[in-house]
Formats: C-alpha cells, structure tokens, sequence
C-alpha cells in the first residue's frame, strides 16, 4: 500500500477539501451501486490510497479519511470536532482539568441548526414533518452556505478535526502573516497538531506523500509554514505536496498594500522551503475566465470558485490511486506515485519547484471540428501572475484526463484519449510541444455530488458533454441535471511562472529589504530581521535563475 496523508489548514482550504471528499464519497458509493453506471463500479482506483479502515468503540466498521483540518475555532458550523461517528466524548485537555476555582459566569449561544441538506444526510425529522426533495436541498445550498461542513457528506475521524482552541477572531481579521507567526508554537497547538498527524503517519504501511493545502491569504500562512517546519525534522523522506489555495474573495481589494506584497513575498519564501512540489492555486476572477466558458461562477462565493479547484486537484492526483498493473488495463494508464511526479516535474534540467496547474472543466469530446482548437486551448490556468502562451522548449508538463467522451456522448477508451493528445501536440501551430510530457488516464469521470454547487451552463449535458444549442432557459444547472463530467487537469513546470517569481522577490526587496523601505516597521513587526529577509531574497532569486539563466548576469551588472 502507498497511502496519503491530506492536511488542509484555513478556511479556504477546508472549503476546497470539502468538494474534494465529496468526490471521493460519491466514488465510494456509485463503486457499491448495483445500479451505478459500471464505468464507476469498475473504476480501477485503490480507494485505501486516501483512507483508512476502523472501527468504534461499539465494533461498527468505518472509512474515513487520512485527514488532518485545522481551522479557527467555531469554524466547524454544525458539526462536532469529534465528527460523526464517534461518540466517546471529548479529549480536549481544557475539558478534563480544572484550573480555576473561583466564580464562573457562563454565556452560552444558541447552537447553529443544520441546513436541509445536513438534515436528510443525517435523516433528521423535517419540520412540519414535509418531506426533504433533493430540488429543496439544491436550493437551499446555492442560496447559502456560511462554513465547509454545511456541505460535506463524508464522516470524518475524531483526530481530524483540530479547532485552534483560544484564538477566538474573525477569519477576515486573521489577514496577515504576523498576525499568525506564533499562533501554532503557543498553547501546545503545535504539539497537539503534530500528535494527530503523527497518529494517521503512524499507521501507514508505506507513506508515498502528504498533500497539503493551505488558504495562505492570511495568518494561516505561518501556522502551515510552522506545521511544515515541525514535519520537516520528522518527515525527513517523506514528498510534501503544497497547494497554496486563495478564494477570489480574499483578493477583492482595490489595490494590493504595502502589507499585502510583503505578506505574499513572505508567506511564499517560508512555504516553499519546506515542499518538494508548490502549486500556487486562486485567480483574482474565475469570472469572465476560460474556466467560466461552460460555467457560471460568483466570485463571492467560496462555495462555488472551492468547487472548480477541488475538482482540478481530484483530477489531477488520480494517478496516485490508480491501480498498478504489468500492462495499463482498458480502465485506467499510467499511474504514478507522488515521488514519480515530483520527480518528472522538478529533475529534468531545471530544478524548478513551483508549478502551474490548469484545467478544463468540463473536458471537450476528443473528436471537435479542429482538434488543435478542443483540449490544449480549452485548458485553463487557475495558478496566479503566469504569461500565458510563453515559448518554453524546457517546459515539463504531466497532464491527466478523466472520463473524455469521443463525440457528443459517446465515452472514449484509454487508446483514442492517447492518440488524441498526441495528435493534438502535433497539430498545435502556436505551442511549443514540451520537452517531456507524462498523460494518464481515467476513463471514470467526474461524478457530481448532490450538494455540488450549481455552476454548469445550459450548453452543459447530464454526462457533462458539451451541447451544440442550450438544454434549457435555465443559466444555472446542479447535480441534479448533471451527473458526471469529463475533466482534463495539467502540470506544468515552465517559465511561465517567472512573474509570480519576479513580483514576490521585487516586492520583498523594495519594500522590505532596502534601507528606508515602505514595509521595514511591518517586516519588523511580524518578527523579521534583515538579515533573514535577505535570505529570503538569495532563495528567490535562485528560483528566477532557474527559469531565467539571465537573471545572475543582469544581476551582476547592477
């Protein structure tokens, strides 16, 4: 067994991991459905990859995630850090000593009501005893959602949720990175953080890698960069996959602040020491993007923009659970495990680090009028600050496409997926074809789950195929209309992330380093000296020079 552990730390990073194992959970039940479509009972994915086997203390058996969440207190809505299934009370170390002996005055809210959604998964009477639609649990959903939980139907562990006790604030005033610096070494946080990822380590046969998410807009930047430290002495050998996740929201700002760069410059320096692989996900709009071309999508709604990234990162890892065989079987080709990629994307030539990722959502069918106008183009880069359309001839890329349908809606095999990509590279007038390229492929699709947000278009089919006129009047169609798609996700390690690069180091050099910089009292507020803000800026501007050989001689000559 290769197992992965997944941690996800800030909100939206929790709102991406909801979509992601509501992916996962409707895999595991269309697998168990007789009368599932039998590209899903016969999926061909090791599901143990991502789970774990246990059970309670009354002998039911259960299947949970290999998750550690951390998020603020009172982030969890409705639902009990212990989750759902284990009922043996709490351990928290707050709850079992007593440490004061005076007077107590206790302010109790009222607890939060589960939404209808929440309140047919968990089969609670309705009021009036109406009975629950799935139209009314739809709507109800795309109407509001205030946390991640108000959507999940997966059950969790009771060590996977970890509320960051004594730190009661507003995500929206935990916005900086000083603001967070010394919240995971105080309070035993840490240490307590450290123990439940310890235990998901632990009882892994063979750990291939630890995905991990972080919404790095704000404070949890330095919890995660902390977390990541702590895991790097234990974990010495172990491929950290970082995807830094941003909700258009949390860059809705008029104009960036002096305060904003220096916390994107150093919030990326400190994250990046500490992973083999950083994928930087979140653009400022999905509006009005290639990403929208078949959607609709608010950028104001974290529920919606989580669930376009969710699906890229389901598609995108598929490989680590696809099962090996000695020959690629007719289901699914190509698996890899998380070293392999690491390796493909970051060891051949440049040592480049930070990666692209785009996709297409949903896939177009294999067989368009110009084949060089489907895929290639219809791919969309949700990685920030990338030149679109760069000439590399270095650019290393692995790309995996699920569930492709050959024409309208008829289902592709794994052989017509591959000669259409290859035909397709061959046929690109405009694009460079890259150094080296990895596909895989899955011929099970996207499902959609029942509270996925509503954000298909009317060109939008029930198997997610791309219709020549609109289905319907209506602008906004849910999973109860669609009910899987095809979905394309690629890796690109290229220059074209070298404006990224470039912003982060200028802005860490101008505003923080240089004497009489605009940002040097909040640098110095947030605990950094010069000296290690210049190491920073030596670190970054070996990541330039990676992608740009010039960037040392101009350097130079300065």
């Amino acid at each position: 067994m290769r197992e992965i552990v997944t941690i996800q730390v800030g909100e939206f990073a929790n709102f991406v991991g909801s979509h992601f194992w509501n992916f996962q959970d409707e895999l595991l039940g269309l697998a168990s459905d007789p009368e599932s479509d039998p590209i899903f009972r016969n999926h061909n994915l090791n599901m143990d990859v991502l789970y774990r086997s246990g059970e309670t203390l009354q002998g039911v058996a259960t299947y949970t995630p290999r998750l550690v969440s951390v998020n603020l207190k009172g982030s969890l809505g409705t639902m009990s850090s212990r989750g759902t299934l284990y009922n043996e009370g709490s351990s928290s170390r707050s709850d079992s000593s007593t440490t004061w002996f005076g007077d107590v005055d206790t302010q109790r809210s009222e607890p939060r009501k589960r939404n209808l959604f929440l309140q047919s998964l968990y089969e609670e009477e309705p009021k009036e005893g109406k009975e629950i639609e799935d139209k009314d649990i739809v709507g109800c959903l795309d109407e509001g959602v205030d946390c991640w939980t108000d959507f999940s139907k997966s059950h969790y562990h009771p060590q996977s949720l970890y509320e960051l006790n004594g730190l009661w604030m507003d995500p929206q005033d935990f916005n900086n990175y000083g603001i967070g610096k010394d919240v995971f070494s105080e309070a035993s946080r840490g240490e307590e953080i450290c123990d439940r990822l310890r235990f998901f380590v632990e009882e892994c046969d063979h750990i291939q890698g630890i995905k991990f998410l972080v919404d790095d807009s704000g404070g949890f930047s330095a919890v995660a960069a902390d977390f990541l430290e702590s895991m790097a002495d234990e974990y010495t050998n172990v491929p950290v996959l970082l995807y830094s996740v941003r909700s258009p929201m949390s860059q809705m700002t008029p104009k960036k602040t002096v305060s904003h760069k220096l916390h994107d410059a150093i919030s990326f320096s400190r994250l990046s020491s500490f992973c083999k692989l950083f994928t930087p996900i979140g653009l400022p709009s999905l509006t009005g993007s290639k990403a929208s071309k078949f959607l609709n999508l608010g950028d104001e709604k974290p529920y919606r923009s989580s669930a376009v990234y969710a699906a890229t990162l389901h598609a995108s890892t598929i490989p680590f659970r696809m099962r090996p065989s000695s020959s690629d079987s007719s289901e699914v080709s190509s698996s890899m495990d998380v070293n392999t990629l690491v390796q493909l994307l970051t060891g051949r030539g440049r040592q480049n680090i930070v990666a692209i990722l785009e996709s297409a959502m949903p896939a177009p069918p294999l067989a368009g009028k110009q084949l060089e106008n489907t895929l290639l183009t219809n791919l969309q880069a949700l990685t920030p600050e990338v030149t679109e359309d760069i000439e590399d001839n270095q650019a290393v890329e692995s790309m995996c496409i699920l569930g492709a349908l050959r024409s309208e809606d008829k289902e592709a095999s794994v052989s017509e997926v591959k000669n259409a990509v290859d035909a397709s590279y061959e046929q690109a007038i405009t694009k460079t074809k890259p150094l080296f390229c990895s596909l895989s492929v899955s011929r099970c699709p996207l499902p959609v789950p029942l509270p996925f947000p509503s954000i298909f278009g009317n060109l939008v089919g029930r198997k997610g195929e791309i219709l020549s006129s609109p289905v319907s009047d209506a602008l906004y169609r849910g999973s109860l209309d669609v009910h899987s798609i095809p979905i394309a996700a690629r890796w690109r390690s290229s220059s074209a992330i070298l404006p990224f690069l470039e912003n982060r180091m200028g802005n860490l050099e101008k505003l923080g380093i240089q004497w009489g910089a605009m940002g040097s009292d909040v640098v110095r507020t947030w605990g950094f000296g010069r000296e290690e803000l210049q190491e920073m800026r030596e670190s970054l501007s070996k990541m330039v020079s990676e992608l740009n050989p010039q960037f040392f001689e101009s350097s130079d000559s300065d």
